[in-house]
């Protein structure tokens, strides 16, 4: 996109003097005109220049695998941030500290504007340094990924991080999962009206297998409109959700 809009001010630039040099060619000679034929000649010059630039930019850019450059620093990247439309070229760096010493025991220069993937990583590197059997990991809720917690798990790391708000109470006023209370011995949900949600199947999705929930008593609940608009409110539990409720408590 930037490219692209590099490239229409060039060529409205271009357009721009064309025209000055044909009004030019149509007025009586003399040194003044003479000095401002010369003048926009050498821009017009310079803009074709900066449009072979631009194309051997633009063929870089292309050729990278992530289609993107940076001018300025080879090897730093746009990272997305946090809001819409934001983000920043750069490096996220990774630090792990010895909660002991206060000491950087790991770190790691990444171009992935989110932390959402390098708690495990950073875990296992951290737990490589000090040569420990096991390990406690605390982390913000920035790092809270569910394949990151089983994989710290099964690296022998405890963690401890918060998960992220949005996760909570529905916006729009209805309960939310955590309105309902699972039940490990029946393998099934409660919910607020006291209903069993009994495991109905398994499905995959994001590389995640999924158990599904539900009741048909919905119908007939007195509630329902605090709960669904649909049919009947169905809950979704990963099959490793026992670990994240682990780090909750």
């Amino acid at each position: 996109a930037k490219v692209e809009r590099r490239r229409a001010q060039l060529e409205e630039s271009v357009a721009r003097y064309l025209s000055q040099l044909d009004t030019a060619d149509r007025q009586q000679p003399s040194e003044a005109l003479a000095a401002k034929v010369t003048r926009l000649t050498e821009k017009l010059t310079k803009l074709k220049g900066e449009m072979g630039k631009l194309a051997a930019y633009e063929k870089q850019m292309l050729a990278s695998p992530d289609q993107q450059i940076s001018l300025t620093d080879p090897d730093s990247r746009s990272m997305a941030t946090s809001g819409r439309g934001s983000g920043v070229v750069g490096y996220n760096v990774q630090v792990a500290v010895d909660t002991d010493n206060h000491l950087i025991i790991a770190h790691e220069v990444t171009n992935s504007g989110s932390d959402r993937a390098q708690l495990a990583n950073m875990a296992r590197q951290a737990k490589a340094v000090l040569k420990a059997e096991t390990l406690e990991a605390v982390a913000d809720r920035g790092y809270f990924s569910s394949p990151e917690i089983l994989a710290c798990h099964e690296a022998g790391i405890t963690v401890t991080l918060p998960k992220p708000m949005t996760s909570g109470a529905k916006s729009d006023g209805r309960f939310g999962k955590q309105d309902f209370v699972y039940l490990p011995e029946e393998d099934a949900y409660r919910c607020p009206a006291g209903e069993r949600l009994p495991y109905r199947y398994t499905n995959e999705e994001a590389d995640k297998m999924l158990r599904r929930y539900w009741t048909s008593a919905c119908k007939n609940c007195s509630i329902k409109p605090q709960c669904t608009p649909g049919s009947e409110r169905r809950i979704t539990r990963w099959e490793h959700e026992d670990l994240l409720d682990a780090v909750q408590q």
